[in-house]
């Protein structure tokens, strides 16, 4: 794809996340939309789904998860309007009972763990392909996350790309409030990583990043800074849509905001 097409299609991504939320009368738009773009390029552009994986460590953002997924087939698009709702099987958090969806996610800090597996079990089988895990700021507040920093380090994991979406913003707050997580690039160096840091809203950037890791021989990390509630003026860098579904007033200003 091109760039203008690839930002065309996390547009669609993004009025998917609303109208997901907005019909379920709740979840988590905010974090869901800052992810929109990085996912985008990962499923239609980067990512050869004959052999790479990807996780969504953090669950919650499931929205973008299942819009990629019905972009790309794997699930109905019509389908996409149950989500949340108590006979559906597109539930708050992605669970490996759907089509294209290898592990149910969204205990905060255990995705990074389960990628180190998948990846040093593709190492030691001798296959190709990476494994692709999407953290969220708040999550890596989680000692797991950096014990699978670790162990990705140990077995030297060059097969692992985690993405941070660096919003600032979690349920509680500012980033920086709750458990300062800054000096991102720096931490994951010390723990023997290859960091990047990015515009998580470049699709250049994003596509360069991702290359960039074909070279590397250790852990890869892309810190990509991101703006929560991307796309919807009223949800940007606003904590309170962290976690609430729009009124319908809302939702027909932010549909037609990402429809321009």
């Amino acid at each position: 794809m091109t760039i203008e097409e690839l930002e065309n299609k996390a547009k669609e991504i993004r009025r998917d996340i609303v109208d997901m939320v907005y019909h379920a009368g709740s979840g988590h738009p905010g974090g869901s939309l800052s992810c929109a773009d990085i996912m985008t390029v990962l499923f239609h552009e980067k990512m050869n789904l004959d052999e790479d994986k990807f996780i969504l460590s953090k669950g919650h953002c499931a929205p973008t998860y299942y819009s990629c997924l019905a972009s790309i087939g794997k699930i109905p698009h019509e389908d996409l309007v149950t989500f949340r709702k108590i006979d559906s099987y597109l539930e708050g958090h992605p669970s490996n009972k759907i089509n294209g969806i290898d592990v149910s996610s969204g205990s905060l800090g255990q995705g990074l763990s389960v990628a180190n597996g998948m990846a040093l079990a593709k190492q030691l089988d001798g296959e190709h392909g990476k494994i692709y895990c999407m953290l969220g700021d708040g999550e890596i507040e989680e000692g797991q996350i950096w014990e699978a920093a670790m162990t990705a380090n140990k077995y030297s994991l060059n097969n692992v790309v985690a993405f941070v979406d660096y919003n600032g913003l979690q349920i509680d707050g500012n980033i920086m409030d709750v458990k300062g997580v800054d000096n991102l690039k720096e931490k994951f160096e010390a723990f023997g990583w290859n960091a990047q840091e990015i515009n998580g809203h470049d699709m250049q950037a994003i596509i360069d990043a991702i290359d960039n890791t074909n070279t590397s021989d250790r852990p890869n990390v892309i810190i990509a800074k991101t703006i929560k509630g991307k796309g919807v003026s009223f949800m940007e860098n606003q904590v309170g849509w962290h976690g609430k579904a729009p009124n319908e007033e809302e939702y027909k200003q932010a549909m037609e905001e990402l429809s321009k």
